[in-house]
């Protein structure tokens, strides 16, 4: 009689991450796993304790993986933007692990990777010890946010991105002026919340980068 087969933990994440791909961690569960891979949940407990464990394991192959081909050069700056660039890019490639990074978090090699290298940039700014782990907190913090929202628009189905573009112009174009005056006045000018994502995360990091570099003596 042959035995059940045993998956290896990096099977079990490789299909976890295919999964995904198409769903959001809500809909994802250690069932649907088990049976993507032909097996039972209990089979799975052996590496994983909970969902939430397994989550964040996947989530941190994408840390790892973008610390793989990322490179620091130049100065303190450079290197946090440089690194926060790379983890859009990453999360990008597959948006909806950018969720999961964002609500979980991560504690394997790849978040000790960047963690790791976030505090050598900000303490060879100059900035005070003390100060260095309340700006890598912060930046973080930036960084998680604008890339799971980022990568939420991104998910979106063509149908679903020209229903939400027809309720912006209606909700904006056809503005009471009398209740919305400001509104009214530069309804032609605002864009839509998925325009221009990436000229905003850079302007955004470098006014953060910029409220740091103040801090320093």
């Amino acid at each position: 009689m042959t035995g059940r087969r045993r998956w290896s933990t990096e099977e079990i994440l490789d299909t976890a991450a295919e999964l995904l791909r198409t769903s959001d961690a809500e809909s994802f569960s250690v069932r649907k796993l088990a049976a993507a891979l032909g097996t039972d949940s209990s089979s799975l407990y052996r590496h994983f304790r909970n969902k939430t464990e397994l989550l964040r394991a996947v989530a941190d192959r994408i840390l790892l993986a973008a610390m793989g081909g990322y490179r620091p050069e130049g100065d303190w700056k450079p290197r946090v933007t440089a690194l926060a660039v790379c983890l859009r890019e990453a999360f990008g490639e597959q948006p909806q692990l950018a969720a999961v990074w964002g609500r979980y978090g991560s504690g394997g090699t790849g978040s000790r990777l960047v963690m790791e290298e976030l505090l050598q940039a900000l303490r060879a700014s100059g900035l005070p010890d003390e100060e260095v782990p309340v700006c890598y907190h912060r930046i973080v913090i930036l960084l998680a946010a604008l890339i799971a929202s980022e990568a939420g628009i991104s998910t979106v189905t063509p149908k679903e991105y020209e229903q939400g573009m027809e309720q912006f112009r209606v909700a904006v174009l056809g503005a009471d002026p009398e209740r919305f005056p400001a509104l009214a006045h530069f309804a032609r000018d605002i864009r839509p919340l998925g325009a221009d994502r990436r000229a905003a995360f850079e302007e955004i990091l470098a006014a953060h980068l910029a409220h740091i570099e103040a801090r320093i003596p």
